[in-house]
């Protein structure tokens, strides 16, 4: 996969990298390639987003056996129709899937689908599976499927492969389908057990049904990825007719949370005259305000942007994202001063949020304030304490223990840092300078040894 100057490039760097994000339930490790994932396609982190999904989830989780502590939620940006499990108990979902989905019920029953993967193994079967077919025939197949999402060209992932790979697909794709059905079937009871309606699940197969038409390089990859059979919608709809929670709404809440998330998306991602065509100023609904802000923000302007805000955080003055958010309008307007008590509100009103605390150290650092490293330091590593893969807060902490003079556990947590961004031979030069600082035995320096320790890859630069 190089081209004709012996590097990769942009197109191949990206078909990789999907392909290793498949490839993760052969044990690979996550954090690199979720890294590397990350750089090409782009992960979004939203305390609000990843907090709405985390509620959809959470019934289900516990009717399947699932805890939900150790369940992962990672947004990819991308326009494309996907969700997927990888990497154990990991949902990947891109934006285009949220903004697709017409009600929180839809969203519910992609998650109850991609749980019922989860708890049926799915994932360990198929890396059993792969060993059967041959890794080499089962990697070229996932590269056609994975040329052909990233190209939009079918006939590049037909390229890609043939040859022996075609008794490979045959087989692998007929034990896909009996898993689709099997995470349905799953799905559908933990959806019953959890007292929540499956309608959602079959709206969003229908949604899919209605692209069995259209040729497969303007599919949404989400068809590729989980193979849709008219069996598989006929048993989800014998299921909703005879169901008793058929029309049973969501719990309060659920469906004002998806109408902010979809409109908190539109926001960030469309052109901002899109977002106040869309969310006209007539709309004078929670979410459409919500996304008005946003555009106005990011045009920007904050004479109108600040006034609708402040709106919102006036009637729900409990809520920490419009906190966060208006901090976030000032500290990139460069009004550091104005955005941090935003900030510290958000956080002293959801202070089990790891993402609000890196935010909000973010701002302090930039603030420079030698009277808030302690405070800083002591917020950050409560961030890491639950999510200890935000690359983010670790180059946080690495500047806030450097200007506190210890370079020790500076030079360690820059080490992390460069773990979780793929530069594992930067990582292993600052594990060593730390453990020349830090106390043998501490903590950090047990760390840092195992950072020192790990192998290097044979053919990196990095």
């Amino acid at each position: 996969m190089l081209d004709g100057d012996g590097a990769v490039n942009l197109a191949q760097r990206k078909l990789l990298v999907l392909v290793l994000s498949i490839l993760l339930v052969t044990g690979g490790s996550l954090p690199n390639a979720r890294t590397a994932f990350a750089r090409e396609f782009g992960f979004i982190r939203d305390a609000e987003i990843e907090t709405t999904i985390r509620a959809y989830a959470t019934p289900i989780l516990n009717a399947a056996g699932i805890d939900p502590e150790v369940f992962n939620v990672h947004l990819v940006n991308s326009s494309v129709l996907n969700a997927f499990v990888a990497g154990g108990q990991r949902l990947f979902v891109t934006t285009g899937l949220l903004r697709r989905s017409e009600n929180a019920g839809q969203v519910v029953g992609v998650i109850a689908h991609e749980a019922g993967h989860i708890a049926g193994g799915h994932l360990a079967r198929m890396e059993d599976e792969m060993e059967k077919l041959g890794t080499l025939a089962i990697i070229s197949q996932l590269l056609g499927v994975a040329a052909g999402a990233a190209s939009g060209n079918a006939g590049a992932g037909a390229a890609i492969g043939l040859g022996g790979a075609q008794v490979a697909e045959r087989t692998f794709l007929h034990y896909s389908r009996t898993q689709e059905s099997s995470a349905d079937q799953a799905g559908v009871s933990f959806l019953d057990s959890a007292g929540l309606s499956s309608r959602g699940m079959l709206q969003f197969l229908e949604i899919l049904s209605g692209q069995d038409a259209l040729i497969s390089s303007r599919q949404d990859p989400y068809l590729l990825t989980h193979p849709l059979t008219r069996d598989r919608v006929a048993f989800v709809e014998h299921h909703v007719e005879g169901s008793k929670l058929a029309n049973k709404p969501m719990p309060p809440g659920f469906e004002e949370m998806h109408r902010r998330m979809v409109a908190k998306l539109d926001g960030f991602l469309d052109p901002p005259e899109a977002v106040l065509r869309k969310y006209g100023e007539n709309d004078r609904s929670v979410a459409a305000r919500y996304a008005r802000a946003v555009a106005y923000y990011r045009i920007p302007d904050l004479d109108r942007a600040l006034p609708l805000i402040d709106g919102l955080i006036a009637e729900e003055p409990r809520n920490a994202y419009f906190a966060e958010l208006k901090g976030q309008m000032l500290f990139e307007n460069g009004k550091l001063a104005d955005a941090e008590p935003n900030y510290r509100r958000a956080v002293e009103l959801l202070p089990n949020v790891p993402l609000l605390r890196t935010e909000l150290a973010h701002v302090q650092i930039e603030m420079n304030r030698p009277e808030l490293l302690d405070s800083t330091i002591a917020g950050l590593n409560e961030a890491l304490r639950v999510d200890r893969f935000d690359s983010l807060a670790w180059r946080l902490a690495a500047t806030a223990y450097g200007r506190k003079g210890d370079m020790g556990l500076s030079n360690w947590a820059l080490a992390e840092h460069n773990i979780l961004i793929g530069q594992p031979r930067a990582a292993r030069a600052l594990a060593e300078r730390a453990m020349k600082q830090l106390k043998p035995g501490s903590p950090a320096w047990l760390r840092a040894q195992d950072i020192v320790t790990q192998p290097l890859p044979r053919n990196g630069r990095r």
